[in-house]
């Protein structure tokens, strides 16, 4: 895909694809078919694998290098499929994104390893590049949470040098989020991690799209509040963030299990696909439910 595809593929609200379990925790290819089906048709141009959202810390190498075939596959080419991946070392993440150009992947979300503060500006940087002569790549700024904005900075602006890197989501926001749209993204497409919130305030500075919670279970609205930001009204893209998604988010961050078993619990509400999550992980109880269920209703999400 060209610079200007992968932008046009990133704007808007995206929808970042979960994995669904059976209650055993074997994965539900079915409910992930429903999903990814749902999502297109709720608008996402780009299906986005995350090693965070998709759960590929509860996955072995093979379920991960299985799950992305499977999305290429039912994608269909409907949508962009961002690809990503385990904390692979230099030789392991290139022989996956042959891997992931093999089967179709157009992007591949880069996840490199960084224990102990053991890499540098300059190791990260040849990291991308030996990566990026094998596919089209995207950075992801969660790798820079332990060694702080500084670096992240730093690493951002020396990765401008390398060609293959097409787009970046960031996750560390606030002012961060600013100063990196102000730096990339006459290069890189730009997609702020998930909340409304956050994107309303990096828009300003550069910000193409957003990961996007309510259009993996309630479209209509991602889709109003994307119509506000398209037509200029920010007010009116305040208010969805004030009415839906400041309620939504102050029930599901905290609880117990973490947002990502409340947003399981909302797609099993909505009819999409189960709330189960592989054990360890939490999975909401039928009393959670209901009470997920009644704060859906109040906002207009169910």
């Amino acid at each position: 895909m060209s610079p200007n595809e992968v932008r046009a593929a990133l704007t808007g609200p995206v929808a970042s694809q979960r994995i669904p379990f059976t209650r055993p925790g074997e994965i539900d290819r079915d409910g992930l078919a429903a999903s990814i089906d749902f999502n297109i048709a709720a608008g996402s141009p780009t299906v986005l694998l995350t090693y965070g959202d998709s759960l590929f810390s509860v996955l072995t190498d093979a379920e991960v290098a299985a799950v992305t075939r499977v999305v290429v596959e039912q994608v269909a080419g409907r949508a962009m499929v961002v690809a990503a991946c385990h904390e692979y070392a230099t030789p392991a993440a290139i022989d996956f994104a042959r891997y992931c150009r093999e089967v179709g992947a157009d992007l591949l979300m880069l996840m490199p390893p960084g224990w102990a503060a053991s890499t540098t500006v300059e190791t990260l940087r040849a990291h991308f590049a030996a990566v990026g002569r094998v596919m089209p790549l995207m950075v992801v700024t969660n790798i820079f949470a332990p060694r702080g904005a500084g670096f992240g900075l730093q690493c951002l602006e020396a990765l401008l040098g390398v060609n293959a890197i097409l787009a970046v989501k960031d996750d560390l926001l606030g002012e961060f989020g600013c100063r990196l749209a102000a730096m990339v993204h006459d290069r890189w497409a730009v997609l702020a991690g998930g909340q409304k919130r956050n994107h309303l305030l990096v828009h300003p500075y550069g910000c193409d799209g957003y990961l996007s919670t309510f259009i993996t279970f309630a479209p209509e609205i991602a889709r109003g509040y994307w119509s506000a930001i398209a037509a200029g009204d920010l007010a009116a893209a305040a208010g969805v963030v004030r009415d839906q998604d400041m309620p939504y988010f102050d029930y599901a961050v905290g609880h117990q299990g973490g947002f990502d078993a409340v947003i399981h619990g909302a797609m099993e509400l909505a009819g999409i696909c189960g709330r189960w999550r592989r054990p360890p992980y939490y999975s909401l109880t039928d009393a959670e439910m209901d009470r997920l269920a009644a704060l859906l209703r109040e906002i207009g999400a169910l």
